[in-house]
């Protein structure tokens, strides 16, 4: 790709120094674990909920779709904090990482108060209409009034452990989901099934659970940004002279990467109250293969974040083209690996399905056997485009980004959800294979995008 005969020995050097596969490792598997521990509370939750029925499933599938919005805008601007403040940490400048801590977590605050608002206001109201009957509508609403406490604590969780993975160290918030994942898995357990002479909320219980593991969680967090990084608050000034403008800035920075996922998290969503329409079985088994989709695959999609943090580090610190295409070729060949190790796992989990899903009518576990395919198909295309998209948000090329999925969402998923759903009343087999086709639509745009190479040549100070 580049001819040595033409670098000068600085130049050898540095490209010789550029990170390694295993630095990605180093960096992504703390990450990838932390990440199957936070969606796993949904995937832990359904199949604790199982026995109870198809009906309690639909109720947490139904509340789960609402509260998971919300989650999902504290997730995008958290998203976005991760990748700034790894610019801030890769041009060492102390004023630069407080500006973008203290306006992350502002934010992040502030989101979580008006998505708390927006449930007890409207939410009530909203699961009634989506809801197929009175006692699912009863059940959700149980789930998503405790599901609130979650909902805080991540607001604040979030925009720590982003924090921490922008400068490098993703060990500390994996500690933070260790020691919540028991708590998590005990209190669910019991208050879900009335264990050990408690008693049973059903459905409810689940948020129960999850409320306090994540509140051990986020007072673990915080103690640590307060032991590690507290000399930050007697750092003096603001990135843009005041905090006010700091905000500002991390805002505009923000937003697009915040609205990218703010879509696809809408999207989402707006596709899982459109399930809700079909048969039972059929909305059972996308209740149940929207967790594991999300969990297993961040396997692959930590690993391109993790890229997308050292694309950001790196492009603070100045680093040359040839080592940015070293780096980015090696992180591919490892993206590679991580969507097979995806894979194996759908197989494991096609195999077991019976034995995980006893409780489920056989209509719902043969659906979820009939899935395989597509989750097999789905795993290259969407690993290599989440490379390209994690590199040009590391770049600053945000807005391309944006424009992208939000099209490839509204303009073709949601549509044609709607359409094979409430029109054509399609399997939910055909109704999955949609995201293999939003994949394939989003593929030549992003890649065409990172070929070009603008991205090398972006500054990310300030």
């Amino acid at each position: 790709m580049f001819k040595r005969a033409e670098m000068s020995a600085g130049d050898l050097a540095a490209l010789k120094a550029a990170p390694k596969a295993s630095d990605i490792f180093k960096l992504a598997w703390p990450m990838t674990i932390k990440a199957v521990f936070l969606h796993g509370t949904v995937l832990l939750d359904g199949w604790l909920v199982s026995p109870l029925g198809e009906e309690a499933l639909a109720a947490m599938g139904l509340a789960g779709a609402l509260g998971g919005i919300i989650l999902g805008v504290i997730f995008a601007f958290s998203h976005a904090l991760q990748i700034r403040t790894a610019q801030a940490f890769g041009t060492g400048d102390p004023v630069y990482r407080k500006s973008v801590l203290a306006s992350g977590l502002t934010i992040g605050l502030a989101i979580g108060v008006i998505g708390i608002c927006a449930i007890f206001l409207f939410g009530q109201a909203a699961l009634g209409t989506f809801a197929t009957s009175e006692e699912i509508a009863q059940q959700a609403w149980a789930y998503l009034a405790i599901f609130s406490l979650v909902i805080i604590g991540e607001s604040i969780g979030q925009s720590v452990s982003s924090h921490f993975n922008g400068c490098g160290r993703t060990k500390i918030p994996l500690i933070g989901y260790c020691l919540s994942v028991p708590i998590n898995v005990i209190c669910s357990y019991t208050l879900i099934h009335g264990a050990f002479g408690a008693p049973a909320f059903g459905v409810a219980g689940a948020a129960m659970g999850s409320a306090l593991a994540i509140m051990v969680q986020t007072i673990f967090l915080a103690s640590q940004v307060i032991r590690k990084d507290g000399y930050l608050r007697n750092v003096l000034g603001w990135q843009r002279e005041t905090f006010q403008k700091s905000i500002k800035r991390h805002f505009e920075f923000s937003l697009p990467i915040a609205a990218t996922f703010v879509s696809a998290t809408f999207a989402g969503h707006t596709c899982m109250l459109i399930y809700a329409k079909m048969a039972l079985p059929d909305f059972a088994a996308m209740t149940l293969i929207a967790p594991w989709n999300m969990v297993a695959g961040q396997i692959s999609m930590q690993w391109t974040q993790a890229t997308g943090i050292m694309v950001a580090q790196l492009l603070g610190k100045g680093a040359s083209e040839p080592v940015l295409d070293r780096f980015l070729s090696r992180a591919w060949r490892g993206a590679m690996i991580a969507a097979g190790c995806v894979a194996i796992i759908f197989i494991g989990m096609n195999l077991s399905v019976d034995m995980l899903y006893p409780d489920l009518l056989s209509e719902t576990r043969m659906t979820l056997i009939g899935f395989l395919p597509i989750l097999l198909i789905i795993q290259v295309p969407r690993t290599t485009n989440a490379i390209c998209g994690n590199t040009l948000r590391a770049s600053g090329d945000t807005v391309y980004v944006m424009k992208l999925f939000i099209w490839a969402q509204w303009g073709f998923r949601v549509p044609a959800t709607a359409i094979v759903v409430l029109y054509f009343d399609l399997s939910a087999f055909w109704v999955l294979s949609l995201l293999v086709w939003e994949e394939l639509i989003k593929f030549y745009p992003f890649h065409q995008r990172l070929w070009r190479g603008d991205w090398k040549r972006r500054s990310v100070a300030g």
